[in-house]
C-alpha cells in the first residue's frame, strides 16, 4: 500500500566513503515531486564494524535505507529475506523496512542496469564486453544475462579475479570468455561495452576507441564523461553513464520503500544533473 503522505518517514544511504553521494538529491526530488512533505532521505558514514549497532537501531519511523560499499554484502545476514536478484549475486543495496519490523533485501543495481540500457534503445545484444571484475561488475554480468544471447567477453587484471569472474558466471549460468586487462582495447570492438572499474582504470584506452564505435556504459558518473565516454562520444558512439544507473535504480528504490509507482525520473534526472553541474 502506498505509504501516507502525512507520516513522518526515513530512510538514508549507508557507506564509507558516502559524502560524495547523489542518492540524498535523487530520492529528495522524489519525495518532492510524490508531495511526500514529511519523508527525509539522509547519508551516513557507516562502515561493515557499525552496521549492526545501526540497523538494530532504527525505529519505526524508518522505511527504507539505500547502500552502498562496503556493505552490500556484510547486511545480508542482518535481513529476513533477500530477493532472487540480490542473492544471485550476494550484494544487496536496497533494504526495505516493513510495518510489522521485517527487513527485506534487494539489488535494484542489476534490473538499473538494463533499464539504463534500454532507455538507449539497447534491449538485446548478440555479445558483450565487460572491462573491470569488481562487486559492480558481477551485477553487470547479472544484468546482461539477462540481454545478450552470446559471449561475454571480461577483462581483468589478476588471476584472482579472474577466478571470481568464473564462479560469477557459473553461478549466473551465463557463456563468459575472461581475457587479460593487457588486451582490452578488444574489448572496445564489441557491440556493448560495459566499463565497471574506478575512475582513471580506462583512461589509457581513449586512445583505441574505433572510428565507428557501438555503444559504452560507463558506471561512473563523477567526474564525468571520463577521458574513454569523451572519446566515444566524440567519434559518434552511444555512451550510457553512471547517472543513468544510479537513476535507474534509485527510481527502484522509491517505488519500493514509499509504495507509490511510478518514481518521477524526469524530476529525479533534473535534480541529479543540477547537483553535479555544481560541483
Amino acid at each position: 500500500m502506498p505509504a501516507p503522505a502525512t507520516d513522518r518517514r526515513r530512510a538514508a544511504v549507508l557507506g564509507s566513503p558516502i559524502a560524495h553521494s547523489l542518492s540524498p538529491v535523487l530520492h529528495r526530488a522524489a519525495y518532492a515531486e510524490l508531495g511526500l512533505a514529511n519523508w527525509t532521505y539522509d547519508r551516513f558514514d557507516v562502515d561493515e564494524a557499525a552496521l549492526p549497532a545501526f540497523v538494530e537501531g532504527l525505529g519505526p519511523e524508518w522505511a527504507g535505507l539505500s547502500l552502498t560499499m562496503p556493505l552490500k554484502r556484510a547486511v545480508i545476514p542482518l535481513l529476513d529475506s533477500v530477493s532472487e536478484t540480490a542473492a544471485s549475486v550476494d550484494a544487496v543495496n536496497t533494504v526495505v523496512l516493513t510495518e510489522d519490523g521485517r527487513r527485506t533485501g534487494d539489488n535494484t543495481d542489476i534490473p538499473g542496469i538494463v533499464a539504463a540500457l534500454r532507455e538507449h534503445g539497447i534491449e538485446k545484444t548478440e555479445t558483450a564486453a565487460v572491462l573491470g571484475a569488481g562487486a559492480t561488475a558481477s551485477s553487470a554480468l547479472a544484468a546482461l544475462s539477462r540481454i545478450c544471447t552470446g559471449e561475454i567477453a571480461v577483462y581483468v587484471r589478476s588471476a584472482a579475479r579472474a577466478d571470481e569472474m568464473r564462479g560469477w558466471a557459473q553461478r549466473l549460468d551465463v557463456d563468459v570468455r575472461i581475457a587479460d586487462w593487457a588486451d582490452a582495447e578488444e574489448a572496445l570492438r564489441a557491440p556493448l561495452v560495459v566499463a565497471t572499474t574506478p575512475a582513471g582504470a580506462t583512461d589509457a584506452l581513449a586512445a583505441a576507441v574505433p572510428e565507428r564505435p557501438t555503444t559504452l556504459f560507463d558506471v561512473l558518473y563523477d567526474p564525468w564523461p571520463t577521458a574513454l565516454a569523451a572519446r566515444w562520444s566524440a567519434y559518434g558512439g552511444a555512451v550510457v553513464s553512471g547517472l543513468d544507473l544510479l537513476l535507474h535504480q534509485a527510481v527502484l528504490q522509491v517505488e519500493q520503500m514509499t509504495g507509490r509507482s511510478p518514481a518521477p525520473l524526469a524530476a529525479m534526472r533534473t535534480a541529479g544533473e543540477r547537483a553535479l553541474a555544481d560541483r
